[in-house]
């Protein structure tokens, strides 16, 4: 089972990048997400990959990978700066950071 979680966790990074560099207009369904805010996304979207990178128990300390998966956020809102169809946002760091600290919390809750 930890083999499939590890598929999936980094079928999830190509999925989500892919998604952070097309215009969101070209996303098929985006309407279906319309109850949700766009910080609102990203924190459910953050708070998914960490839980499912922690779940994966990969070989290294759950802070580095938490800390890698927070860079990889980043790298997403430093390559808005420069797209001609995305925003960088501060916010959606802090919605990001606030997802995978909320993952954290429940992975240490569950020990």
């Amino acid at each position: 089972m930890n083999k499939a979680y590890k598929i999936i966790f980094f079928l999830s990074l190509v999925i989500i990048m892919w998604l952070s560099l097309v215009p969101s207009s070209s996303i098929p369904n985006i309407a279906a997400l319309s109850f949700l805010t766009d910080k609102g996304i990203h924190f459910l979207i953050f708070l998914y990959l960490s839980l499912l990178g922690l779940f994966c128990r990969f070989k290294i300390s759950n802070f580095f990978l938490l800390t890698t998966i927070f860079s990889f956020g980043l790298l997403i809102e430093v390559i808005h700066f420069y797209h001609p169809y995305r925003y960088f946002e501060i916010a959606d760091i802090v919605a990001n950071s606030l997802g995978i600290l909320l993952a954290s919390y429940f992975f240490q809750k569950k020990d």
